[in-house]
């Protein structure tokens, strides 16, 4: 790290693995010495209690929540610094771990440091309620962004897959997608079972950091779950943690666990080792129907995510480095056949459903004309609740202390004793949730609801009810931050599935309202070119500076939301802005025409 002096103002620029000097009439770089960075690998462990090592809280927690992605209970493979879905990374490499992690140290409160696919490359000063850090991760200009072309230049050094929460320091473990997820199995429920899930049988594929969080979430909806997963630690890890009950080898033996169950309508869960692309076929072959059918695996990079059949895992990596092309056709075979058999299944009677990561479309790409027959989780159960300003609010505790969440739990119930959805999933997380490195906590809450809490939140700090600050923040899956036509934004009422300014504008609003740090991603969830999408992460500190900070950004966030979807046409958008009095200039027309006079 080379830090500068010009005028009377401290800049610091960090390029990590840079070779040349730039000299420009504002600021000067030079080159930074890379090997005094580079270390064998330890295990990384963020800090606790509310000692600073940084110059304010803002930038303390950004480390830590950093280091907290990278923490072996919460990544799947820090040691590559791997947080889940597939290649998902929370830094570039370990040069640029060591320079934002000096940078953040060195951060004072009126700078903001800038992030580029995981590589720190600026800082400028600013202001005191603007974010401490911006990051933009794997954004390619629209005719290079594909996955040809972003490995091209991830190869090159140049870019890095930041997923969604990977990428922008806000992963919580597998508890992150947990509570979505037992949201969208709840909603199908009641849709298509008369409200509840026992004695039904839910069939999903990945059990890694997003699909991991299947078994608990299908369990706690009151089903009994079977989960297929090639990468039998993956299933090790889902058992140490609780969120799955039972590991086998053999589909017979996996049955026989579960039809017990289901006769008993017991809520059991069972990680099966074995491919998809195997089991769901076979599944159908035997006439086995599930209730209710899905899939997380990581077929969103059919090269570095999908597992192809016929491969063990040290096989795959070994083919990938070296036939990458041959790999990627074997993959796409792969999911071809295990769409196939999904599609097999829904003829027989499942309920089948897309889980956003993009599967359906490459095996409509690679001959399965058919693939679309089953929908997007999205518009089938959440987009009515996103009409809402509804969404994945989440929470951290950097104290370390589980008593901390265990009093903002107790908050959350009382502030909003009428949800009776939110109650049952705190309830039911208090009991079968296991933290992951920093103690956490996500529910769903909306538009008003998020900004009292995070004000109520707020105070508990500043009257020392909390022991340390607490970051509030949100998966990138909500209700006006994507633009994802096979997610998020699929099937649109007006056809607007495609247009990528909504997740543009939520940046800007809330870098505007002063969120603590605001990310920018490509492709997370269902692989490049596919999705814009962007997070924000506030924390609340006990100041009244945070105060006003935390309603600004808690209110503006999920407003995106609603006139995202009121802009979009849909009655219940338009509704709840005239109730909310969310300001919009121009009246959308219900039908998704055109706009009013």
């Amino acid at each position: 790290m080379t830090v500068t002096a010009i005028g009377d103002r401290r800049l610091v620029h960090i390029l990590a693995n840079c070779s040349t000097s730039l000299i420009s009439s504002n600021i000067v770089v030079m080159p930074t010495e890379t090997e005094t960075l580079r270390q064998s690998y330890t295990p990384i462990h963020a800090p606790r209690g509310n000692t600073l090592s940084c110059k304010g809280w803002q930038q303390e927690a950004a480390m830590r929540m950093l280091m907290n992605n990278l923490d072996e209970e919460v990544g799947e493979h820090p040691r590559d610094l791997v947080v889940y879905g597939g290649t998902g990374r929370a830094v570039r490499n370990w040069d640029c771990y060591h320079a934002i992690v000096a940078a953040l140290k060195e951060l004072e409160n009126d700078e903001t440091l800038l992030v580029q696919s995981g590589k720190p490359v600026g800082v400028f000063q600013t202001h005191e309620h603007a974010p401490r850090v911006l990051i933009a991760n794997s954004n390619l200009v629209g005719h290079w962004s594909n996955w040809e072309k972003f490995n091209e230049l991830e190869r090159a050094g140049l870019m890095m897959y930041g997923q969604m929460t990977a990428g922008s320091w806000i992963y919580i473990g597998s508890q992150g997608i947990v509570q979505g997820t037992f949201e969208t199995f709840s909603a199908a429920g009641e849709k298509h079972f008369g409200g509840s899930l026992e004695g039904k049988l839910v069939v999903s594929g990945g059990m890694g950091g997003m699909g991991g969080a299947q078994p608990l979430a299908a369990t706690m909806a009151g089903a009994a779950f079977l989960g297929i997963e090639v990468d039998a630690e993956r299933i090790k890890k889902r058992l140490k943690t609780g969120y799955c009950d039972f590991m086998v080898n053999t589909l017979d033996e996996a049955l026989r666990i579960l039809k017990n169950a289901i006769r008993k309508k017991q809520a059991v869960s069972v990680g099966l080792v074995g491919n998809c692309a195997d089991v769901v076929p076979e599944l159908a072959a035997r006439g086995v129907v599930p209730d209710l059918l899905t899939d997380q695996t990581s077929a969103h990079d059919p090269l570095n995510g999908y597992m192809a059949r016929g491969l063990s895992p040290v096989e795959a990596t070994e083919l990938r480095k070296r036939d990458p092309k041959g790999y990627e056709e074997r993959s796409l075979d792969s999911i071809a056949q295990h769409v196939e058999g999904m599609l097999a299944l829904q003829k027989m009677g499942a309920v089948t459903f897309d889980y956003g990561n993009n599967i359906r479309t490459f095996a409509y790409q690679h001959g399965v004309k058919n693939a679309y027959d089953f929908p997007g989780f999205v518009p089938e159960y959440i987009r009515p609740l996103f009409c809402e300003g509804r969404g994945p609010f989440r929470w951290v505790a950097l104290s370390g202390d589980p008593g901390d969440i265990a009093a903002t739990d107790n908050l959350v119930l009382e502030m909003f004793p009428q949800n009776q959805i939110l109650s049952r999933w705190i309830n039911l997380a208090r009991k079968r949730i296991k933290f992951q490195g920093l103690p956490a906590r996500i529910c769903w809450l909306g538009y008003g609801e998020r900004a009292q809490f995070g004000l109520a939140i707020n105070e508990m700090v500043k009257n020392g009810k909390l022991k340390a600050p607490i970051v509030i923040g949100r998966d990138h899956l909500d209700c006006g931050s994507v633009a994802s036509p096979y997610r998020e934004t699929e099937a649109m009422k007006d056809g607007s599935d495609a247009v990528a300014d909504w997740p543009i504008l939520n940046a800007l609003l809330n870098t505007a309202s002063g969120a603590s740090w605001v990310s920018v991603h490509n492709g997370g969830g269902v692989g490049i070119g596919y999705s814009l999408h962007a997070g924000q992460v506030t924390v609340a500190d006990g100041s009244e500076a945070m105060a006003k900070r935390i309603e600004r950004v808690l209110t503006c966030d999920p407003g995106m939301g609603i006139i995202r979807h009121a802009d979009a046409g849909y009655e219940a958008a338009i509704d709840f802005a005239q109730r909310k009095g969310v300001k919009i200039p121009m009246k959308r027309n219900p039908a998704g025409s055109g706009d009013s006079k």
